[in-house]
């Protein structure tokens, strides 16, 4: 029997899924993925994954992502309320800084994740976080509301996941730990990694897994694949696939208050 999993992170409205949809969903409920959470990185986005999350009974988030904070106008919240009121929306996200790339100027950034913040505070949504090298900025904001939510495709180092942690979020954790180059740090933190406080995710079609064997010869990761890194994170904390594939069941449940 195949053990069931959730994949916590699909950019199923991506560009390179279409025409494709039904075949990535075929192939993922026939490797146990019973549910997955997409993903909106703009209004657009956000709009395309409500409609598919529809036609295809999955869950997904609506926000603007901090690549896109540019963009926001002043009809932001009214927009994301709109669409959260759809039952398939279950956070405000992807959300977050990006001091990585700052493809938005890093002021803007932060205004805009602090509009969504606060949003999924009224709206009493979690927040679905995006963070590359700039925890000392996003801990400060966070910790002005309170919130749940989940650090999504954690690759920072061991002070911002202890930070995270002790504000309660649960930790995404993706392809990455399966690069043995990009990924050493991550690898090396994740026995710190509470099994109760960790999601996994693809984040599809971006990261596939370079433990994948034989290698696929298309680049574009899929929701099937969530297995190997199942497994990868089970080696890395010495435990069975099962528990991993269960706990991050349950959180992914308990975190989106989803019945089992």
């Amino acid at each position: 029997m195949t053990t069931m999993l959730i994949d916590a992170g699909v950019n199923l409205s991506n560009p390179q899924f279409n025409g494709h949809h039904d075949n990535v969903l075929s192939r993922a409920r026939a490797a146990g993925i019973t549910q997955m959470l997409l993903i909106g990185c703009d209004l657009t986005s956000s709009e395309h994954s409500v409609r598919l999350a529809k036609k295809y009974q999955l869950v997904t988030t609506v926000g603007v992502h901090p690549h896109d904070a540019k963009t926001a106008d002043n009809t932001l919240e009214s927009a994301l309320t709109t669409l959260a009121n759809n039952p398939e929306v279950v956070a405000i996200g992807e959300c977050g800084l990006d001091y990585n790339r700052d493809f938005s100027p890093r002021a803007i950034q932060r205004a805009v994740l602090h509009r969504q913040l606060a949003l999924a505070e009224q709206l009493d949504l979690p927040v679905y976080l995006h963070e590359r090298d700039a925890s000392t900025d996003m801990l400060s904001l966070l910790k002005q509301y309170k919130l749940r939510g989940v650090l999504h495709c954690f690759t920072g180092n061991e002070t911002a996941l202890t930070n995270y942690l002790e504000l309660g979020l649960y930790i995404g954790v993706t392809g990455w730990v399966c690069d043995e180059r990009r990924g050493e740090l991550l690898r090396s933190l994740l026995p710190k990694i509470p099994l109760e406080r960790l999601l996994i995710e693809t984040d599809a079609p971006f990261l596939l897994p370079r433990t994948i064997n034989p290698k696929p010869k298309s680049r574009r990761n899929e929701p099937h694949y969530l297995r190997y890194i199942c497994q990868q994170i089970a080696d890395l904390k010495q435990c069975e696939f099962t528990d991993v594939a269960k706990q991050t069941t349950l959180n992914f449940q308990q975190l989106f208050t989803l019945k089992a």
